[in-house]
């Protein structure tokens, strides 16, 4: 009997790197495990080795940021895409919309967004371009979005609430959640003699590590056992001084990765060692309605979680007894340390945290298009 013959699936990002957990972790080894796709990779160069037979990496050139190396990128997307000629290619950036289309044309190939972000939201409502500029690239990103969304077969949904805030997806859609996937052999096996805190993600002002970093040491001047490490990837100079800043001026406080991009077994092993995770969200409008994907991280691995006090994140933890509830803007330290040190955790599983949830609908999608 002939054997059938694999279609080629591209997952392709510019600045995520080529083994990001979303698309390689989650969305490109799940897809690899049928027997039916050749899944290829690619993005921005790993800082881990990378061994897995079932999938194609392909690594972008080092590049700066804010550099021409980013635009250039494009075209090796585009260059290596035409050279296997994929019968699907998913994108994971608005920067490769057009890059799709242009495969679609050449090809026929089915194209997949997976929209990971609101990004009219992110560029007006965070400081990563000077204030006269954001409403100008926000409008050019969502008009490039609304000009291409009929070409697309598909959007994949990274949070729930983009099928709301997100006009141009047609009806097109499938939410599919950044939850947990958890690694073979992964078992806690926290601190003892201390209490280790985590802040794991993205640093930024956005995402609430200088208010991390405020709670840990106001927890630290009435118990001594408290450690933070700080574990992520920050962007902007002027967080990562302040970050820096508060490591030298206290022992107690460390940093994993800083200036650099800290793979995703770092934060598992992470999570693995800690007592605690942080989570806090300054209120904007680009993160209100998300959940965070360290929430469903810490809930599936069963991390005890000093919580903003949010309503949202605070039911998903509370029928489990995740969570210490704070208020930031009135943080109780005495109240928090009694309850760290004297509650108990995780009565029971929580439920409806994992990738594999997830991985169902992904899989189901890719047939039906295919």
């Amino acid at each position: 009997m002939q054997e059938m013959k694999k279609r080629r699936i591209v997952l392709a990002s510019l600045l995520k790197p080529v083994n990001d957990t979303r698309m390689y972790e989650k969305m490109g080894a799940s897809l690899a495990r049928s027997a039916n796709h050749e899944v290829y990779l690619i993005g921005y160069p790993s800082s881990l080795p990378i061994n897995d037979l079932n999938i194609h990496f392909y690594s972008l050139p080092r590049f700066k940021r804010i550099s021409l190396g980013r635009w250039w990128s494009r075209l090796k997307v585009l260059l290596f895409t035409i050279k296997v000629k994929p019968e699907l290619f998913i994108v994971t950036t608005h920067e490769l919309l057009i890059v799709a289309i242009v495969i679609r044309i050449l090809f026929g190939t089915k194209i997949i967004y997976d929209i990971q972000e609101n990004y009219w939201k992110n560029i007006i409502y965070t400081h990563a371009f000077p204030k006269p500029l954001r409403i100008v690239v926000a409008s050019l990103v969502r008009l490039k979005e609304w000009i291409t969304s009929p070409f697309y077969a598909q959007f994949l949904l990274a949070e729930k609430c983009y099928s709301e805030e997100l006009g141009f997806l047609r009806n097109k859609y499938l939410i599919v959640e950044n939850k947990c996937l958890i690694p073979p052999g992964f078992h806690r096996k926290p601190a003892e003699d201390f209490i280790q805190l985590i802040f794991t993600g993205t640093l930024a002002e956005s995402t609430g590590v200088l208010q991390a970093i405020d709670l840990a040491k106001k927890l630290f001047a009435l118990e001594p056992k408290i450690r933070l490490t700080i574990v992520g990837h920050c962007l902007q100079l002027d967080v990562l001084q302040k970050i820096e800043q508060a490591v030298l001026q206290n022992p107690f406080i460390s940093l994993v990765g800083g200036n650099k991009l800290v793979p995703h077994p770092v934060i598992m092993n992470a999570i693995s060692t800690s007592n605690f995770g942080i989570i806090y969200y300054p209120p904007s409008p680009h993160t209100q309605n998300k959940n965070p994907t360290k929430l469903f991280e810490y809930l599936a691995c069963q991390l005890p979680i000093l919580l903003q006090n949010k309503k949202k994140w605070v039911a998903m933890c509370a029928p489990c007894h995740a969570a210490v509830p704070i208020d930031f803007d009135q943080i109780d330290i005495e109240s928090i340390l009694q309850q760290i040190t004297s509650k108990d955790f995780y009565s029971k599983e929580p439920v409806d945290v994992s990738w594999q949830i997830e991985q169902e609908k992904l899989i189901n999608l890719i047939n039906h298009i295919f």
